[in-house]
């Protein structure tokens, strides 16, 4: 999935403002979620370092995942020491991000063999289970149902 990150300060400056946009449809992105934070606030948690400002970016609607966070923080970094840039984008496709952290995408598999062993699915369903399973007849011996119904007792439905 391909994703932008617009970071921007307020008209102000008072604020710095957050869009994350996702590609749910080809080639067109849509607006997932849209933080405000006090410039001030943002500004504090960066004199304790990288890794706090990012938890300071990081909510319960927007939680980019470490690589993304990673480069947000640096662009809200630039935006807080600038006095000229209002705003810049960050652009991330998840197949660079997994390229990156050494996960296989389906693009870097390898492709299925003649020698592969073909397996059905219908023959590993159709195994038998043994009846004589001594530990699993206790266990079944033991169960006792905790329903109780009465003669005169409809399960609460009324016939009138």
């Amino acid at each position: 999935m391909k994703q932008k990150y617009v970071i921007e300060k307020s008209e102000d400056g008072a604020e710095i403002i957050v869009k994350e946009y996702a590609e749910l449809d080809k080639e067109m992105l849509s607006l997932l979620c849209q933080e405000s934070y006090a410039t001030a606030d943002l500004a504090t948690a960066r004199t304790h370092g990288k890794s706090a400002l990012i938890e300071a970016i990081r909510t319960n609607n927007m939680y980019p995942p470490g690589f993304y966070a990673d480069q947000i923080a640096d662009a809200v970094i630039g935006l807080i020491a600038s006095d000229d840039l209002p705003a810049t984008e960050l652009f991330f496709d998840d197949k660079e991000l997994f390229a990156q952290e050494g996960v296989k995408t389906s693009e870097s598999l390898p492709e299925a063999s003649d020698d592969d062993e073909e397996v059905v699915v219908d023959d590993l369903l159709e195994e038998e289970i043994e009846d004589d399973d001594e530990e699993g007849q206790k266990i079944f011996s033991k169960l006792k149902s905790s329903l109780k119904m009465t003669d005169g007792d409809a399960g609460g439905i009324d016939d009138g």
